[in-house]
């Protein structure tokens, strides 16, 4: 069986329930995979996607932002192409307060055993315990 790759789309309207036709759909669509009768995956760029739509469009506070990206992350089904990336971004998230594009952009440097971050972001990498480059 071939995967089927998901779009944030169908997340969205899955967790905001906010148009009851595709909500339906995607429920459909999430309870085939959980079941065994869908292969899904998706990755990174679509759960930046979802984390700023509804931190932007649904005004949705970091922690909720995050507990839906975690919902995301243990779906049966679901593969996440950067899987352990993504947990370690969640972790770095939840414990920093800083947004989960900020967070994945330290555990990556983390993972890659970066020297250090080149950012202009200096106030939300100072709080997720990578080091910056000094300019």
């Amino acid at each position: 069986m071939s995967e089927i790759f998901v779009d944030s789309n169908l997340f969205l309207r899955f967790f905001t329930t906010d148009d009851d036709g595709q909500h339906a759909k995607a429920a459909c669509l999430f309870e085939m995979a959980a079941s065994g009768d869908a292969k899904l995956v998706t990755g990174p760029p679509v759960l930046f996607e979802i984390a700023w739509t509804l931190r932007a469009a649904y005004s949705q506070t970091k922690e909720t932002t995050l507990d839906v990206l975690s919902r995301i992350h243990a779906m049966p089904g679901l593969r996440l192409t950067d899987s352990g990336m993504v947990a370690s971004a969640i972790g770095l998230a939840r414990a920093s307060g800083t947004e989960f594009a900020d967070a994945y952009i330290a555990a990556s440097a983390i993972a890659e055993e970066a020297r250090c971050v080149a950012t202009f972001n200096a106030r939300h990498f100072a709080r997720l315990g990578v080091g910056m480059l000094e300019w």
